[in-house]
């Protein structure tokens, strides 16, 4: 297996870390001949959104990742990544891979000092750590959205066919099992 982590601007090396340490190949994204390598997904890292969008327009990613998660590329979205990946992000319209029929507000939690860590049940793997730093939270689920798992009322984790989102960063912390979710639901 052989997973490519787009590597343009925040948590992405904590995410190889934890690939590597359940042995899954992977690969760094930062221009357009990385993304046409050959891959069996893709994790969008935690990290600035509004960076990660602009260098992915500069390079001409964006439209290429959209196209192939679209088209079945598993994908899994961490905090930003979630962001990237909703087709809805309450008052903010700019453009962003949208393939997943959520919606998403934007540093729900707060500001940086508004970071957090809990455990929380997560569907199918029991309680897990979160790390939240600057979370967004799902407002609305769409019909074939599963939701994995809630925060005092609020959606920090979701699955939508072969994509996965959540609020917090499982690559903070040593525990593999949402990591292990994700490759399992690539072998699906």
């Amino acid at each position: 297996m052989r997973i490519a982590i787009l590597a343009l601007q925040g948590a992405f090396e904590e995410h190889q870390r934890m690939l590597h340490s359940l042995h899954v190949e992977t690969f760094l994204v930062r221009k357009l001949s990385d993304w046409q390598q050959p891959k069996d997904g893709v994790i969008l890292p935690g990290g600035e959104s509004t960076a990660m969008l602009r260098i992915m327009k500069d390079e001409e990613l964006l439209l290429p990742i959209r196209q192939e998660i679209a088209n079945g590329l598993p994908a899994f979205g961490t905090c930003a990544g979630m962001i990237l990946l909703a087709k809805e992000v309450e008052n903010d319209t700019r453009e962003r891979i949208a393939t997943m029929d959520i919606s998403v507000l934007r540093n729900a939690y707060g500001r940086q000092l508004g970071s957090f860590f809990v455990d929380e049940e997560f569907k199918g793997i029991g309680n897990v750590p979160m790390t939240f730093i600057r979370a967004p939270y799902i407002t609305k689920v769409r019909e074939g959205v599963d939701v994995l798992s809630s925060h005092d009322g609020h959606i920090i984790a979701a699955r939508q066919g072969k994509q996965l989102v959540t609020s917090f960063h499982p690559e903070l912390n040593e525990d593999t099992r949402i990591h292990q979710y994700f490759l399992n639901m690539i072998q699906e």
